[in-house]
This record gives structure tokens, C-alpha cells and sequence, in this order.
């Protein structure tokens, strides 16, 4: 099994994508880590081709650009580009998911 750079963590949010010719397709992110985020589409968006992602975190407003790296049926998932400031507040998201959902499975336990 491929080991991940960065954890993943729950995040259910609005995400808007807008690909190079075509309409802004919606969906919804399922998790997100520091390098991406997977998000479950109702239309297709090429695999490869660089979008602009665009969707609201607890830390802020995250405009990214992100290539298409995979599909498993309306499963997509997107490799952040290169924008420090924006990965910044998505590094800080995810820390802040950590702490919150690592709570809450000691609560669990």
C-alpha cells in the first residue's frame, strides 16, 4: 500500500471547480489533507488537467489551483499547486482537524 505524505482528515464543505473550458462544476469534499482534497462530483472533470478550486475551510476563503489526479466513480481527487498563502490556511485547517477529531476518538474509546 502507498504510504501518503500528509494524513487525511473529514471535511464536508461546498467545493466549486472551475475547469480550463468549461462551466464551474459543484461538489462536496469528503477530506482533505495538506497536499489535496478528494470531493464527490455529479459531472466530469478531465483527470490531468489543472483546475481552480475554490471552497471555505474554519481557517478562511482557499482559491487553489489543483490537477485532477484521480476518479473512482464520482470520487475525484485533486493535487494542490503551488500558493503558499492558501496552503497555509489548509495546513491550518488540517491541524485543527486533527486536534478535533483525534478528541473525539478518545472520547470514543
Amino acid at each position: 500500500m502507498e504510504a501518503r505524505r500528509h494524513p487525511r482528515y473529514k471535511l464536508e464543505v461546498e467545493v466549486r471547480i472551475y475547469p480550463r473550458n468549461s462551466q464551474v462544476v459543484r461538489g462536496h469534499s469528503v477530506d482533505i489533507s495538506e497536499s489535496g482534497i478528494s470531493a464527490m462530483l455529479r459531472e466530469e472533470v478531465p483527470l490531468g488537467e489543472v483546475v481552480r478550486l475554490e471552497f471555505t475551510v474554519p481557517s478562511g476563503e482557499v482559491q487553489i489551483h489543483a490537477l485532477v489526479r484521480q476518479r473512482n466513480a464520482f470520487r475525484y481527487g485533486f493535487q494542490f499547486l503551488e500558493a503558499i498563502s492558501q496552503l497555509q490556511i489548509i495546513q491550518r485547517t488540517c491541524r485543527q482537524l486533527d486536534v478535533a477529531q483525534s478528541t473525539a476518538r478518545n472520547v470514543e474509546n
